[in-house]
């Protein structure tokens, strides 16, 4: 058949073909691409540094700074441990227990001078003593106290001779040359000086000036560190006077002296004892410097529940059985002060112990 002989193709395939590359005209035409800009690199002057983020280091000041953080929480800590120390060794607790079971109608003094003991036994070094003068008129508990403390710091100090108990009436009379006295009384504080002593002076309101002298010189902080670990007690009825009359004439107030639980009766109590300590720190400060650097504890008049207490308690401690309507009956022989419905003791308990060993 024409047009569909087999040779056809065979011929085709037979020819011989050629590579050949097409002309840059017959080539597509193609848009050309924008050229990108390349951002210029920022240069920076020669003398500054580019920016880099630095490996975090700590300075030096910053080590001495949690070093100094460091030792200030160790001492810290180390205090905490000198206050339980102390406070066990002393028995702060078991002193305050006992002062408030044995002293009558003196809530306040009591609290302050236990308060003041453990601020001063917290620590072991101190930059001066502590001075603790109580003030009140006679028969209010002054020289009960004093023998109180005298009595606990004895049994808990190793060396009980680190108490001293010091009665101007008894080691100091007025027939005896006060230079003499004044030796005597360095020479016993000088023995205990190397501890933390307890000193108790009583009827110091009849120590001669010189006395009075040399102990406001054991304050001084020139003198040895020695002397400024001791705690001193000064028992004085200076100022009993002024204490009577601020009584008598806060008796009237709605609120009294002395705390019933209440915030407004405790700020209240809290005011006019503040008041009484200024009081009696301008009276006092008249008579000698020595008061100055003392913390004043004034010892308030006793109310005639007060006084009834105390015959409870003597006649306790006589064998007696402490009835309280027989107590009462001894205490309104007793004189007192009547103002606005309260009863004040002018001589406190003062004459209980001589009346009880009449019955």
């Amino acid at each position: 058949r024409p047009g569909c002989s087999p040779r056809a193709p065979r011929a085709d395939l037979d020819q011989p073909k050629f590579f050949t590359f097409d002309s840059p005209a017959e080539l597509p035409s193609r848009t050309p691409r924008k050229k990108r800009r390349r951002s210029r690199l920022v240069l920076y002057p020669e003398t500054s540094r580019k920016y880099r983020p630095r490996v975090e280091h700590r300075s030096r000041a910053q080590r001495c700074l949690l070093l100094l953080v460091a030792i200030v929480g160790f001492q810290v800590l180390n205090a905490i441990e000198n206050l339980d120390d102390n406070a066990q060794r002393y028995d702060l607790d078991g002193l305050e227990k006992a002062l408030q079971r044995a002293v009558f109608g003196q809530p306040a003094a009591v609290s302050r001078i236990v308060a003041l003991m453990r601020d001063y036994l917290a620590t072991h070094v101190h930059s001066r003593p502590l001075l603790l003068a109580l003030h009140g008129p006679s028969g209010v508990g002054k020289s009960h106290v004093g023998r109180l403390l005298a009595r606990h710091f004895r049994s808990v100090l190793e060396d009980s001779a680190l108490v001293l108990q010091y009665h101007a009436r008894h080691h100091c009379p007025e027939a005896r040359a006060a230079q003499d006295c004044r030796e005597e009384l360095a020479r016993r504080v000088a023995e205990a000086e190397e501890k933390t002593p307890l000193l108790v002076l009583d009827d110091v309101e009849l120590m001669p000036r010189p006395l009075l002298d040399e102990l406001h010189g054991f304050l001084q902080p020139q003198r040895s560190h020695h002397f400024h670990n001791a705690i001193y007690v000064l028992l004085s009825g200076a100022g009993g006077a002024e204490v009577t009359r601020f009584v008598l004439q806060n008796a009237s107030r709605a609120l009294p002296l002395r705390p019933d639980g209440s915030r407004s009766a405790e700020a209240a109590a809290a005011q006019a004892e503040e008041d009484l300590r200024a009081s009696l720190l301008a009276v006092l400060s008249r008579e000698h410097p020595l008061w100055q650097a003392a913390a004043i504890v004034p010892f308030l008049l006793l109310e005639k529940r007060d006084v009834v207490s105390c015959f409870r308690d003597e006649m306790a401690g006589e064998g007696f059985f402490p009835d309280r309507a027989r107590a009462e009956n001894l205490a309104a022989q007793l004189s007192f002060y009547r103002v606005a419905g309260r009863e004040f003791a002018v001589t406190g308990c003062k004459q209980v112990v001589a009346t009880v060993n009449l019955l």
